[in-house]
């Protein structure tokens, strides 16, 4: 089989992490999530930390819900003032994933991956949600917090990962079209999921 990459999109307390992890267990390939900072950063020569902080989020909260800064693949030079600006350090981790992508197959995680990697034929594009209420569950045996905290945390980290993927994609980050596979990780087992994603692959690389 070719070099394939499964990109994962999910909304927050639906299980889409652990089932790209089961999925690149199952298949014997890597998978990738924060890795892809460390690695834009050895590309790059940029702190680890910078693209840490600006992982996932926007600054000025005002200015992204109407701005777009949709990624066409350059790289800003170190010699100019907005080197380590956040739409540069994005820019690297897209640089990272379409590197990755030419030499192995693997799963990643977020990280606007599914547009990033729109035009390469060997990618299975997926998104796992489940409603709220699931999700709060599925946090509540992860952790102490009460269930309406829980529930404020799931709207806000989406509405953040909504925000930046259309700021980077011009895109809705929920728009089915996006995607090959929706999965709701309520209605079917972590392990369905994985089982869906995996025979859509042997079809799509058949």
């Amino acid at each position: 089989m070719e070099n394939y990459v499964i990109t994962i999109a999910r909304g927050y307390g639906s299980g889409g992490r652990t089932i790209g992890k089961m999925l690149a267990k199952e298949l014997g390939i890597n998978y990738y999530d924060r890795e892809i900072l460390r690695l834009a950063s050895d590309d790059s020569g940029i702190s680890e930390e910078l693209f840490a902080k600006a992982d996932e989020k926007l600054k000025g909260t005002s200015l992204f819900r109407t701005a777009k800064n949709v990624y066409k693949g350059e790289l800003i030079l170190p010699d100019n003032e907005n080197f380590i600006s956040n739409d540069n350090l994005f820019n690297y981790q897209a640089k990272v994933l379409k590197e990755l992508a030419m030499k192995e197959s693997f799963v990643v995680i977020g990280r606007c991956a599914d547009f990033i990697l729109k035009d390469y034929p060997n990618v299975v594009r997926v998104f796992v949600h489940a409603p709220l209420e699931h999700c709060v569950k599925v946090l509540e045996s992860m952790n102490s917090s009460n269930a309406k905290d829980l529930e404020q945390e799931i709207i806000k980290k989406d509405k953040y990962r909504a925000a930046y993927y259309h700021y980077y994609t011009g895109r809705n980050w929920n728009d089915a079209r996006n995607y090959d596979l929706c999965l709701n990780s309520r209605e079917l087992s972590f392990e369905k999921c994985v089982e869906i994603v995996k025979q859509y692959l042997k079809i799509k690389m058949s």
